[in-house]
């Protein structure tokens, strides 16, 4: 690896923690990164003068991000079906967030990566995302976002406190990361594998909610599926479908959250869980199918052959 390719990779934990916020997207981030690297490069081609590698990328990759997030708002408007974020393993958040030795700062940070959270992001303009992001997530000053997003430090300030305000009337709350969560979430996970009705019920909120994105790619959920009974029907379902055609359920952490990921018998991603647990129930939970959100996790399953494979097996 060449010297300036090394020296961007000690960044690249920062830049895409910005990115993948900014984006909820792992392929635009990468996207953003890589054009990113490539206007570095050019720079110093052309013998540009960088003070601060650090503050130089952050910029470049903020501005990107917010361009390349206006035009995906225009895409997200014609989606088909509901929307939402490219799922994000553990490694992909594991090396900037270890950087913080805070315990409160570190939980703080792999919340701002939950789904839920990402989708209230969604609700704020590019410029709005920016500000709040590089303040309340990363510790940039006023004086630094004004000079990323150009405008004024007083602006700046003024967007980040807007962006704030809209932010925590929707942030959602978790339960944090504990020995009696894992547990709720394996029992949910066996109940599954069990089509274990009752055992499924006893893990969920009375309101908990079901949201699908499959992207109009493959069949999923029109709508959102709530309470109790039908949800733990819908995956007792599921659990006695997945037994039929062989699948399996490998518990992962997604987005800084309990989740798992549903492998077809050769080990092809088919589709990804991801809980929300508050006040030791499993609140909501997002299946992620569309198979144009999975690439990053590995070879994806081709899910209509996998249905259509029941009976046969």
């Amino acid at each position: 690896m060449s010297e300036e390719r090394e020296t961007f990779e000690s960044l690249r934990p920062l830049l895409f923690a910005i990115a993948y916020r900014m984006l909820a997207s792992v392929s635009d981030a990468e996207d953003v990164l890589q054009d990113a690297y490539l206007r570095w490069r050019r720079a110093v081609d052309d013998g540009v003068a960088i003070v601060s590698l650090k503050a130089w990328l952050s910029t470049v990759v903020t501005r990107l991000a917010m361009d390349h997030l206006r035009s995906a708002r225009a895409r997200r408007e014609e989606y088909v079906g509901l929307w939402l974020p490219e799922p994000l393993p553990a490694s992909g958040t594991e090396a900037f967030v270890a950087t913080h030795a805070d315990p409160e700062e570190r939980a703080e940070l792999t919340d701002s990566l939950s789904m839920a959270f990402l989708l209230v992001l969604e609700r704020l303009s590019p410029i709005e995302r920016a500000a709040f992001l590089l303040h309340d997530v990363f510790g940039y000053t006023h004086d630094e976002i004004a000079a990323i997003v150009e405008t004024t430090p007083a602006n700046a300030r003024q967007i980040a406190s807007r962006a704030r305000r809209r932010v925590q009337a929707e942030r959602p709350r978790f339960d944090p990361s504990s020995e009696e969560r894992d547990r709720l979430v394996e029992r949910f996970f066996a109940a599954v594998t069990l089509g274990d009705v009752d055992g499924l019920v006893q893990v969920l909120a009375d309101d908990v909610v079901v949201h699908g994105d499959g992207g109009g790619k493959v069949p999923q959920w029109a709508t959102p599926i709530a309470g109790a009974d039908r949800v733990a029907r819908l995956f007792a379902g599921l659990g006695k479908q997945m037994v039929e055609v062989h699948a399996r359920i490998e518990p992962r952490t997604i987005n800084g959250q309990p989740a798992a990921v549903v492998l077809d018998p050769e080990g092809a991603v088919a589709v990804v869980w991801v809980l929300d647990v508050v006040d030791g129930r499993v609140r909501a939970i997002r299946s992620v199918i569309n198979p144009e959100k999975l690439g990053h996790l590995g070879r994806v399953a081709d899910v209509r052959a996998l249905a259509a494979s029941r009976g046969r097996v």
